[in-house]
């Protein structure tokens, strides 16, 4: 019985370990420091870590809400960026303390790349790259968590 609840403890501290990316966090404009948008990370019921944007600084263009234009499938160019579902799939690497093998997709461009996760302090590193990560050939770009939905 002892192992048991010893067992179960140890799994419980992993499971709120990974779900600390639970959450909202603000995007910012890599060239201007200005807040672009907000992601709520949320896990699924197949275990994996998943994040859609529900706020954004400019949600509107030209008098209308802003599509993903630039998605190279012509049958997701009118989806709205509201709601969009930029990060799949990620699963918690207890080794590391990454969300790993997920994607992210960047609607500007209309690129999916692989991607990881991780924090440092409060704030979430976020690594897009083409490739294995250790090519270099990627982006690095860092969201800060906040308390609610804006």
């Amino acid at each position: 019985m002892v192992l048991f609840l010893m067992a179960f403890q140890i799994g419980a501290h992993a499971q709120s370990k990974a779900d600390r990316v639970i959450g909202y966090f603000l995007t910012v404009d890599d060239e201007t420091g200005k807040e672009k948008s907000q992601v709520q990370i949320f896990k699924a019921t197949n275990g994996k870590y998943y994040g859609k944007i529900v706020w954004l600084a400019e949600p509107n263009k030209n008098g209308k809400a802003k599509v993903d234009e630039d998605n190279p499938d012509k049958a997701l160019k009118t989806r709205p960026i509201i709601g969009l579902q930029l990060l799949k799939a990620f699963s918690f690497n207890e080794k590391t303390g990454e969300w790993d093998n997920g994607t992210i997709y960047n609607p500007t461009g209309g690129k999916t790349y692989n991607c990881f996760m991780k924090f440092d302090g409060n704030k979430l590193k976020i690594r897009g790259f083409i490739g294995a990560a250790w090519m270099g050939l990627g982006k690095t770009a860092t969201w800060i968590k906040e308390d609610a939905q804006r």
